[in-house]
């Protein structure tokens, strides 16, 4: 056939000048093993069959690490007799990690005592509210401010152990937010009993267990958390809305086991003013990602409310009375306004991980 070229002319032996012998088949050889001896490469080549070269395999490659850049933000007030303590111990965790960027940001909520000194003296970069705003405050400006791609954040008290790190950014390979999960546990009966309540609310409200709602140890994504810098109130609310906002995102969340320790001092956070605050948040939350957790139920009582009317004025009374209608109204209505919602929260979910699919 034409276009093909010339064809190179024939050697004595029956091949190709120019180019690589053929065996029976049509396929090329090989270049031949040069440590084998005279007589195997004779013995081989009476046989018809020359060696192969095999290349060498690859060497494995490791994966890469997830966090490279981290960005450690410290929230404290008034946390004197705990803070250097905590930073130090941050320093002799984090360094033999060899992270490629490390960077630890206390941000100083109004303290009156010398929080904001130690900080400085220990190396860290220091943001200061002149008045007390609030830990979820607090959390958000480091969150602005924060250089990494991944962000660790840890109260200023002592408590969340840093020895726990190394596992929580193991974990961070295949989760989207890492949380220090305390179990209900190491804090004052009532407050562990209080946290148990929240984390089953928001286990039905998400459709997924949660073992800690409420910890402040977590491990997250920069670019998923400045997304919810918009939803993040200025209390000690701010992990009950991270944490249900991922998991209703759909990002991947993971629950590594800590033993939480004593502190020194007293705690900023206030069981019935901050524990009612939770539960708002919590239905808050619901009815912002997930509204027919919330109006679904509330159909279905108060439609059983008017069937079970019906029933008993129609037994007592032989008719159908202006409750029983009432009641049955207002159950569609909140059936009506949950797919309303529903649909809403659906597009807003397009904010939260649109360009961006969970791992």
């Amino acid at each position: 056939m034409h276009g093909l070229g010339r064809r190179a002319p024939r050697a004595p032996n029956g091949s190709r000048r120019g180019g690589p012998a053929a065996d029976s088949n049509g396929m090329s050889k090989s270049v031949v093993d040069r440590s084998l001896t005279g007589d195997a490469l004779a013995r081989l080549m009476g046989s018809g069959d020359l060696p192969r070269r095999v290349p060498p395999a690859p060497a494995p490659v490791p994966p890469a690490q997830s966090v490279q850049r981290l960005s450690v933000v410290v929230p404290a007030r008034d946390e004197a007799a705990n803070l250097g303590a905590l930073l130090q111990e941050l320093h002799l965790v984090l360094a033999p990690l060899a992270l490629p960027f490390v960077e630890v940001v206390v941000v100083d909520d109004g303290s009156q005592d010398a929080t904001a000194a130690i900080a400085l003296a220990a190396g860290a970069r220091v943001l200061r509210h002149e008045q007390g705003l609030g830990n979820g405050a607090a959390v958000k400006r480091g969150i602005r401010a924060a250089l990494g791609d991944w962000i660790l954040l840890l109260d200023g008290d002592g408590q969340h152990p840093p020895d726990a790190i190394p596992a929580m950014l193991a974990l961070a390979e295949r989760a989207d937010l890492v949380v220090g999960s305390r179990g209900g546990r190491g804090g004052q009966p009532h407050r562990n009993f209080a946290n148990r309540v929240y984390s089953a609310l928001a286990s039905y409200v998400i459709g997924r267990h949660i073992p800690d709602l409420t910890s402040g140890f977590r491990l997250l994504r920069a670019d998923v958390a400045r997304d919810l810098l918009y939803l993040l109130p200025n209390t000690f609310s701010y992990p009950t809305t991270i944490t249900m906002s991922m998991m209703r995102a759909g990002h991947q969340v993971a629950f590594h086991p800590i033993e939480v320790r004593q502190r020194r001092g007293k705690s900023h956070v206030r069981l019935l003013a901050d524990g009612s605050r939770f539960v708002l948040i919590i239905l808050r939350v619901a009815t912002f990602f997930a509204p027919l957790r919330v109006f679904l139920p509330l159909s279905l009582l108060v439609a059983l409310a008017g069937l079970g009317w019906y029933a008993y004025t129609f037994v007592t009374e032989g008719r159908f009375t202006n409750m029983a209608v009432l009641l049955l109204g207002q159950a569609a209505m909140l059936f009506a306004l949950g797919l309303i919602s529903e649909q809403i929260a659906a597009l807003r979910f397009q904010r939260l991980g649109a360009g961006d699919e969970p791992r």
